[in-house]
C-alpha cells in the first residue's frame, strides 16, 4: 500500500503556462503562469475581482480559456471538459458552497459520484465520511438546513469522493466564523498529510491562507504581481498593509502599493 510520501513522489505538479481568460470581452486572467508542487499547499491571494475565481474555474474546465495551457506533468488538460479534468485527478471546490439545497447530504454526495463506477462511488463516499464524520449524522438532512460550516464540509466531501490528486478550494472562509474556519483548515492539513493531496487555497484573507500554505502568489487585475514562501509573504510590508491590515487600520488597493515592482525581483 502506498504511503502519502510515496504518492507525493509519484505525482507530478500542476502547472499553468500563460493562462488567459476573457469574460464579457474583458481579460480577467491575463497571462498567468504558476506552479503548484505535488504534496504542498499553495495559496492564491487577491482582492475581490482580481481574477482568482475565474482562474480556478478555467483550470477545472468550467470556464473557457482564451490562451495558455494547464498541465499535470506532461499531460495537457487545457481543452478537457469538467468531467475529464476531474477524471484526470483535479477537483474544484467553487466559491459559494454550490449545493443542491433541496437534496439531502446523501443525495448531494451521490450526485458528485455520477461519473464514477458503482464500487468506486461507494468507496469514495465512505472515504469522504471518514474525513468528515459529522456528515453521517446529517445524512438525511436537506442541505439548506445545514450550518455554513457543515455545507462547506459537504462541498469538500464532494470534491474528495473521486479521490483526486489536486484540490482547488475557492474562498474556504467566506461567511464562516473564525472557529469554523480554523477547524476546516485543520481538516485540510490532515487531508494533505494523510492522503498526499496537493491543495490550492484561493482566498481574499491572507491570514487564513498563509496559515497553512507553503508558498503563495498574489493576484491583481488578472496578473500575478508577487510570490514567495508563506513566511516571506507574511513578513512583507505590502502584504501586511493591504491584506493583514496596517497599523492605522486603513487598507489601500494593492494597485496603489508600488513596492511590489521591486518585490518581484526579490522573490524572482
Amino acid at each position: 500500500m502506498s504511503t502519502p510520501d510515496t504518492v507525493v513522489a509519484e505525482t507530478p505538479g500542476l502547472r499553468l503556462e500563460d493562462l488567459s481568460v476573457e469574460r464579457g470581452g474583458r481579460a480577467v486572467v491575463a497571462g498567468v503562469s504558476l506552479e503548484i508542487p505535488p504534496g504542498q499547499v499553495t495559496a492564491l491571494l487577491g482582492a475581490n475581482g482580481a481574477g482568482k475565481s475565474s482562474l480556478v474555474l478555467a483550470v477545472g474546465g468550467l470556464l473557457r480559456k482564451s490562451g495558455g495551457r494547464v498541465l499535470v506533468g506532461d499531460r495537457e488538460l487545457t481543452r478537457l471538459r469538467p468531467e475529464q479534468v476531474r477524471a484526470a485527478g483535479v477537483a474544484v471546490v467553487p466559491e459559494g458552497r454550490r449545493l443542491l439545497p433541496a437534496l439531502t447530504v446523501a443525495d448531494n454526495l451521490r450526485v458528485a459520484t455520477y461519473s464514477l463506477g458503482g464500487a468506486q462511488a461507494k468507496a469514495g463516499v465512505a472515504h469522504a465520511l471518514e474525513l468528515f464524520p459529522e456528515l453521517e449524522k446529517r445524512w438525511n438532512h436537506t442541505a439548506r438546513l445545514l450550518s455554513g460550516g457543515e455545507q462547506q464540509m459537504v462541498v469538500l466531501a464532494q470534491a474528495l469522493v473521486s479521490q483526486p490528486r489536486f484540490v482547488l478550494v475557492d474562498e474556504l472562509s467566506l461567511g464562516l466564523a473564525p472557529v469554523v474556519v480554523e477547524d476546516l483548515l485543520r481538516r485540510l492539513i490532515e487531508i494533505r498529510r494523510e492522503l498526499g493531496i496537493t491543495i490550492l487555497i484561493v482566498e481574499q484573507s491572507a491570514t487564513v491562507a498563509l496559515e497553512i500554505a507553503d508558498y503563495g502568489y498574489v493576484m491583481e487585475n488578472g496578473r500575478i504581481v508577487l510570490d514567495g514562501t508563506a513566511a516571506r509573504l507574511r513578513s512583507h510590508p505590502d502584504i501586511q498593509e493591504f491584506y493583514l491590515g496596517s497599523k492605522s487600520g486603513e487598507r489601500r488597493n494593492y494597485r496603489d502599493v508600488k513596492q511590489y515592482r521591486r518585490s518581484r525581483r526579490w522573490y524572482g
